[in-house]
């Protein structure tokens, strides 16, 4: 699900970083999307060069495979294209906010829970997705190393992981000024916290804010590492239209993880 777009009137934007002086009303996430379900489907046909992108990849590149299962599905219309696209039996749709579930289609098989709280003796699936930088919507570090330990376990032998998340120093994105400067506050006074980020998404008459994280690709390394993920390959996308990039600063960043 979308966290840190810069576009102010049909996509959430970045409002400010770790500022302790903000007066906005901050709602959890899951509780923002909540709200935001009615207008979610509007805001991914805005930004479906992106999305379109990423799932042409994961299809090309996932090969066959039997069981899919989406972390933060949203309303399961992604999940549901790239499990037909991979020839999948059986797709879940793991999705804490009630308002998205309510989105998904009937038949689905919906887990409704977030990813930490997912079943030990869950089954395990060929295909795992964690797309649209739902772990920016898991706050602090412990959690997000949990969260991705336990997307490992919920991997068949041999099976892959897709991810992707928005990248900190995207300057095609968010300008090379905004960016230099995160830079260089990261060279000098680093912490990972300084890639937390209060976002907000336009939706009707009102403005729904919530938390969201903006991650580097050291910050993530770290994270794969720590909870014993590799990378198989790595991707940089643009947001504003879906094209490949050479460049990690021209993108954000989707991986392609297996367990190490």
């Amino acid at each position: 699900m979308p966290t840190g777009d810069k576009s102010s009137v049909q996509g959430a934007h970045i409002l400010g970083e770790g500022d302790a002086g903000a007066t906005w009303s901050i709602l959890p996430p899951v509780d923002a999307y909540d709200i935001f379900a009615k207008h979610y489907g509007s805001h991914s046909q805005f930004r479906s060069a992106y999305l379109g992108a990423i799932e042409d990849i994961v299809m090309a590149r996932a090969g066959n495979a039997r069981s899919v299962l989406d972390a933060g599905a949203g309303d399961g219309l992604r999940s549901r294209r790239i499990a037909a696209g991979v020839g999948a039996e059986r797709l879940v749709l793991m999705e804490p906010s009630a308002g998205m579930r309510a989105l998904c289609p009937e038949a689905a098989e919906v887990w409704p829970c977030r990813i930490q709280e997912a079943p030990e003796d869950a089954a395990r699936f060929d295909l795992v997705l964690c797309l649209w930088n739902v772990l920016g919507h898991i706050q602090g570090t412990p959690e997000r190393r949990s969260a991705l330990s336990k997307l490992r376990t919920l991997l068949s032998p041999g099976a892959m992981l897709f991810l992707d998340v928005h990248h900190r120093y995207n300057a095609a994105s968010y300008g090379w000024k905004k960016t230099l400067l995160r830079m260089f506050h990261d060279v000098f006074e680093p912490s990972e916290r300084h890639g937390d980020i209060f976002v907000s998404w336009p939706a009707g008459q009102r403005t729904i804010r919530t938390h969201g994280h903006v991650f580097t690709q050291a910050e993530m390394q770290r994270l794969f590492c720590s909870a014993r993920l590799r990378v198989v390959k790595r991707w940089v996308i643009n947001y504003e239209n879906g094209k490949q990039r050479r460049f990690l600063l021209a993108g954000h960043l989707l991986y392609q993880l297996t367990a190490a």
